[in-house]
């Protein structure tokens, strides 16, 4: 091991570990202090699976930490990385929207339309700035995909914290999962590598008083700006990466992330099929999400988390296995992990259509 790396280690390590301390001080101080932030008595149209309200907090310690990220690098690395490029300042003004975007959803609960208008402006930032999903050659379809994509992660990982510890698992698993995939391509001196382990050190630390029976939430603050933000690392590190070598590199760059965020996007695909169905509007809460389902078929709330942490762990090792060990991409492979998405995606939905069909029937 050189110089250079026992360096990166050191850095990495400490400030991961200083960062959970620091996210479950942030969060012990909020649970204290704060006790309404997020919980509306008056016109609420939240519908949540537990029964008590409690404050909607967490979010403010996934911000604060990843700005401490962006600082600690700039103090120990390259500091052009961050305030010479334009790449990483649209994704910070993106976050930034997104964050606010949450907090005035927690303090006002702001309307569908201008949460959509500004979630589409967070994709728009993106664009603009380089972060786009070059999938197609066609640069409107581009476009379109990265929007689709931008406020589809964004309200998935919204409507996913619908029970205790489910978002904040599933996120750290979609944070190794890009850790991996940043390592198998030597990016340790990267700025992102820093902010994603400042983030998931965040979660860790928030996991604490988020875990059944819960102490907070997130709230939309932490989930809107989770959602961009790795909606943004999706685009730079699974949509857009090249693997070393084959010709498939569409169908392996369109598979990776489904595979990545495969329960968020199960889950809401399925409430919004579900909802069209009924004639009722997917944009309104409500308790027919496949978490619901599994609780509605047995499952403690424990248990679901851990269904729920166990299905994005391993999405994390089919990445490992694919960035690792695939070396040469073949239609093969394409149809081994499109029947692994397809089969994901039935089993689950089938799990919610029987809960609403016997709850019909009762």
């Amino acid at each position: 091991m050189n110089q250079t790396s026992h360096y990166l280690i050191t850095v990495h390590g400490l400030f991961f570990l200083v960062s959970i301390i620091f996210s479950f001080l942030i969060n012990r101080l909020f649970l204290k202090f704060v006790r309404t932030l997020g919980i509306r008595n008056q016109d609420d149209t939240v519908i949540r699976w537990g029964s008590q309200s409690k404050p909607a907090v967490g979010g403010f310690s996934f911000y604060i930490i990843y700005l401490l990220s962006v600082i600690t690098y700039s103090i120990f690395f390259d500091s052009n990385q961050v305030f010479l490029s334009k790449e990483f300042i649209g994704i910070l003004l993106a976050t930034m929207l997104g964050f606010l975007l949450g907090l005035a959803d927690d303090a006002y609960n702001t309307k569908p339309f201008l949460k959509f208008l500004t979630q589409v402006t967070c994709a728009v930032i993106l664009m603009v700035t380089g972060t786009e999903i070059t999938l197609s050659y066609v640069e409107p379809v581009n476009y379109v995909i990265t929007i689709f994509w931008v406020v589809g992660i964004m309200n998935s990982l919204n409507m996913l914290d619908n029970m205790d510890a489910i978002t904040t698992t599933v996120s750290i698993s979609i944070i190794l999962s890009a850790l991996a995939v940043m390592a198998f391509h030597q990016e340790f001196g990267s700025v992102y590598f820093m902010i994603l382990i400042g983030v998931m050190a965040a979660l860790i630390g928030f996991l604490y008083f988020n875990w059944h029976p819960s102490k907070m939430y997130m709230g939309d603050t932490g989930s809107q700006f989770l959602g961009v933000f790795l909606a943004a690392i999706g685009i730079k590190y699974l949509w857009n990466a090249e693997p070393p070598s084959g010709d498939l590199i569409s169908a392996r760059n369109l598979l990776l992330p489904l595979i990545v965020f495969l329960m968020p996007i199960i889950d809401t695909t399925t409430v919004v099929i579900n909802r069209l169905m009924k004639g009722q509007s997917p944009f309104v809460g409500g308790k027919d999400h496949t978490t619901h389902a599994l609780a509605y078929l047995g499952l403690s709330d424990r248990q679901v988390a851990m269904v729920f942490w166990f299905m994005t762990l391993l999405s994390l090792l089919l990445v490992v296995i694919i960035e690792k060990y695939l070396r040469e991409w073949t239609h093969t492979y394409t149809a081994i992990f499109s029947v692994y998405v397809v089969l994901m995606f039935a089993l689950f939905y089938y799990a919610a259509r029987t809960v609403k069909v016997k709850k019909e029937k009762a």
